[in-house]
């Protein structure tokens, strides 16, 4: 059974901490990992993430630094970890947690629907840098079935997330995230909190389900988020030129039907006036 809460088995949480001793934490480069050491930025983010019972996902679960802090809160958590070395000295720290299945897997080969047997659950991932994208496009995939996801990320990447229109960081990944959910950086987090420490500040995101698709809704949304893309092509040219490859002459036409300057450019555009766009741009 997934949900519910399980205590009786835990080990208590300050004893915890004291399991990751015996591991010298593991840093494969190909991989970017950086682990969340800091006991006292473990917690905080495990409160800030209302870890109340329910099904969770964990993306990168290292040696366990957050893993058993969910475990105590949570009713069944998928620990994900793609290096086999790591995977099985995290069997080893989450042996005392009934709660916990270890998955050594590659998160974007994962089958949610399968893994969670088609429970609604939450996720938790302290992402490297470079794949924060693919793993929000996968986990968007099956939004409908996500209550909220929480992942440690590189602020600046942060930034472009929660980015609003007109501001230079409003870009592609603003409008997917934006489109799916309502992002928020929750706080900022040092690179002291890591290890080995990166040498750039990151950020805790969560992403309440769902987003501005609730109020516009698209038939076919991997055609709007391909359509987003090329609006973005270029981001020094203007709306009218990214679409021409699209619409031929009819992009002007298109984007006056949408009351938009013909010289408009994607970084002024609300997610909602994309998925009026879009429309249009189909249907004409």
């Amino acid at each position: 059974m997934l949900g519910g809460r399980v205590n009786s088995f835990l080990p208590r949480a300050r004893e915890t901490p004291l399991l990751l001793l015996h591991f010298p934490a593991m840093s494969p480069e190909k991989l970017g990992q950086h682990f969340l050491t800091d006991a006292s930025w473990q917690e905080r983010i495990a409160r800030a993430v209302g870890i109340d019972g329910g099904v969770w996902v964990e993306i990168g679960a290292g040696h366990g630094e957050m893993t058993t802090r969910l475990a105590q809160r949570a009713g069944k958590v998928f620990a994900i970890e793609l290096d086999r070395r790591l995977a099985a000295r995290l069997r080893e720290v989450t042996a005392p947690y009934k709660n916990v299945e270890v998955v050594e897997s590659d998160v974007l080969a994962v089958d949610f629907a399968k893994l969670t047997e088609g429970a609604r659950f939450s996720v938790y991932g302290n992402l490297p840098y470079y794949i924060t994208s693919p793993i929000l496009h996968r986990l968007f995939e099956h939004a409908d079935r996500i209550a909220a996801i929480h992942i440690v990320i590189q602020f600046e990447v942060a930034a472009r997330i929660v980015a609003p229109p007109g501001r230079r960081d409003y870009g592609y990944l603003s409008v997917l995230s934006q489109w799916f959910s309502r992002p928020e950086i929750v706080f900022r987090i040092p690179p002291g909190a890591f290890r080995p420490p990166p040498k750039v500040a990151s950020a805790l995101v969560s992403f309440r389900m769902p987003g501005a698709r609730a109020k516009h809704p698209i038939d076919d949304e991997n055609a709007f988020l391909d359509f987003v893309k090329e609006c973005f092509a270029q981001k020094r040219k203007t709306l009218r030129n990214n679409l021409r490859p699209r619409l031929g002459a009819r992009a002007e036409e298109v984007l006056r039907e949408a009351e938009l300057s013909t010289d408009a450019r994607a970084e002024e555009l609300s997610v909602a006036q994309f998925a009026g766009l879009f429309a249009l741009a189909r249907g004409m």
